[in-house]
């Protein structure tokens, strides 16, 4: 069985072509353009783990995807796309039901946001001397092992919608801001930022939530003391 990641040299990808034997990773440095439509011979295989990604082109990159026609295509979405109405999760949830129209054999796993991105948020925001923390929780997951859930996935029959993965804990964000701020010795008073609108609801609610899939291992913290040290 051949294997193809797209994005297999990003944050998700190399995770997931370092757990999958013989997987062949494409991008456009390796001469695959999913938005020019270039290249795209190479996402010849039987299975097409698609980890690349575009905020604003999501299903572009998708449909080019799935005209290779692979025998199983394993995809990565959000947990709360359905949801959450932020613009690029409403772009996972449309190329969720591209992918499931399209009669493609399909696996498409939902994981809650990751560590990675928690902490590029706190990097950003403890830039100011007052840090704005949004006021809801996260659920941060650890890219490897979602790499490795992919990857797994990729090695079995396609499963339709995937039971989703969750990061092992459900704390405020402020929580987790503080964690941040202990890990890296930067000293920040916290200021919670309340935003009006759909979205905002949403969060609050646990939109992106998956507390019955809290499945990860791996915590914020671990993560933080890996990449600190």
């Amino acid at each position: 069985m051949s294997f193809v990641v797209t994005g297999g040299s990003g944050s998700l990808g190399r995770h997931v072509v370092a757990a999958l034997p013989g997987a062949r990773p494409v991008s456009r440095s390796t001469g695959t353009d999913l938005l020019r439509g270039t290249g795209l011979g190479a996402l010849r295989a039987d299975v097409v783990v698609h980890c690349a990604t575009s905020f604003r082109h999501e299903t572009r990159m998708v449909r080019a995807v799935l005209a290779s026609k692979p025998s199983h295509l394993v995809y990565i979405s959000i947990v709360g796309c359905h949801e959450v109405p932020l613009p690029y999760y409403r772009q996972k949830l449309a190329a969720e039901r591209l992918i499931i129209d399209s009669g493609v054999p399909h696996t498409i796993l939902r994981a809650t946001q990751f560590h990675s991105l928690l902490r590029g948020m706190f990097d950003s925001a403890s830039k100011l001397p007052l840090m704005p923390v949004p006021g809801f929780r996260f659920q941060p997951v650890d890219e490897a092992e979602v790499g490795l859930e992919l990857a797994s996935l990729a090695q079995a029959p396609p499963a339709g919608k995937a039971p989703e993965m969750g990061g092992p804990e459900i704390r405020e964000a402020a929580d987790f801001a503080r964690t941040y701020l202990a890990a890296t010795g930067k000293k920040r008073r916290l200021v919670p930022v309340k935003v009006p609108g759909a979205t905002y609801r949403a969060y609050r609610a646990g939109g992106n939530l998956t507390p019955g899939r809290a499945v990860g291992v791996r915590t914020f913290e671990d993560y933080l003391s890996d990449q600190l040290s």
